[in-house]
């Protein structure tokens, strides 16, 4: 009976997160909506663009950045390099109307300080520099900030097309997860921001402590504990290109790692200081344990009695066995439609049970997080 619970509860919170909470997110999203007013306004806006080691894109990103629909004398453009080595520095210094902050390695944080330290706009445009950016992307975001109620304003990443199914399910993703950050934004706010586009007053800004992993959250949560709504703008994008299953699995093990430290620094997000409690742990503490839900199914279905336990098993046994052979299938094959997003689902899972381990190793470490 035991054994039963166990799976029941393991089975019901996976469940829960993946399809019941979208749903009751969207109910509310239908009935209790809260639209932002929006106007063209002109404020002066400093872009913080802090990179390492960038001069494959810091040439079309920055090309990117002054072809924006926004008047140029209300831009101030910062580029904080994070002690490059390459020719970053001076492809940053061929354009006349960029100021280039050089600062020692100290990661991205105490990089992104000295920029907004050194910024005199009254919004700061964070963006990175791999993505380029919409024509349109910073006026779309300002034109919120017409608002008061609005503190952060983040824009939508474009995912294009990939050649491969497995890139293709990464962006199956990314979908469905824009599609809840979508509602969030609709009934109130969402958790945190694009990194590669994203828009906040200026007064709103607070120190990045040395080490903050997710920047995009630890910002734009400062302005919502302060009242401020933090909403997502999919009219403003950015674009970027796909990546392999490998480059999500460390990226993801970083930013879900992150959102450990963001519990840390906001202790409030877990309880009723947080007016939007239930997302937050529904949806990013949901997902940090969703791994462990996996595992209490598994472990638990040796117990069960037959013939569940015989079902449970097999169908695990299964579910896993097409998530690991689908590395070895070739494109194109009829199969691979059903495992790649399998895979996927357990690389993802698998990211979030490694994300743990920043409990006890330092944060360096997850900028660098080997392949899995």
């Amino acid at each position: 009976m035991t054994a039963s619970i166990l799976f029941l509860i393991g089975a019901a919170f996976l469940l829960y997160v993946l399809f019941g909470y979208p749903v009751l997110l969207a109910v509310r999203a239908r009935f209790f909506s809260r639209p932002v007013r929006r106007a063209q306004v002109a404020k002066t806006v400093s872009v913080l663009l802090a990179v390492k080691n960038g001069q494959k894109f810091l040439r079309a990103k920055l090309q990117s950045i002054f072809a924006l629909d926004y008047p140029r004398e209300l831009l101030q453009v910062l580029v904080i390099s994070d002690g490059s080595d390459d020719r970053t520095d001076a492809i940053a210094a061929e354009f006349a109307d960029v100021a280039l902050i050089r600062v020692p390695a100290g990661g991205k944080a105490l990089a992104l300080n000295a920029g907004i330290a050194r910024s005199t706009g009254e919004l700061l445009f964070f963006t990175d520099v791999r993505q380029p950016l919409a024509a349109d992307s910073l006026r779309q975001l300002v034109s919120c900030f017409s608002d008061p109620q609005v503190g952060v304003v983040s824009g939508e990443l474009i995912i294009l097309d990939g050649k491969t199914l497995g890139e293709a399910s990464v962006g199956l993703y990314w979908r469905y997860e824009k599609w809840i950050r979508s509602r969030l934004s609709q009934i109130d706010s969402v958790m945190g921001a694009t990194g590669c586009i994203y828009t906040m007053r200026r007064e709103l800004a607070v120190v990045l402590p040395a080490g903050t992993l997710v920047d995009d959250m630890y910002l734009p949560l400062a302005a919502f504990f302060r009242g401020y709504r933090v909403i997502f703008d999919s009219s403003a994008k950015a674009f970027d290109y796909p990546t392999p299953l490998d480059a999500e699995f460390r990226r993801k093990v970083r930013t879900l790692a992150g959102v450990y430290q963001i519990i840390g620094a906001y202790p409030q997000l877990l309880g009723p200081a947080n007016r939007m409690w239930i997302d937050f742990v529904s949806h990013k503490l949901g997902r940090l344990l969703l791994p462990y839900a996996c595992l209490l199914m598994a472990g638990s279905s040796f117990w069960l009695p037959d013939p569940c336990r015989t079902f449970a098993l097999a169908g695990q046994g299964l579910f896993y066995a097409l998530a690991f052979v689908d590395a070895w299938l070739p494109e194109g094959f009829v199969w691979k439609r059903l495992t790649s997003p399998i895979r996927t689902f357990v690389v993802l899972m698998a990211a979030a049970f490694c994300a743990g381990s920043i409990l006890f190793l330092p944060h360096d470490y997850f900028w660098k997080v080997p392949k899995r």
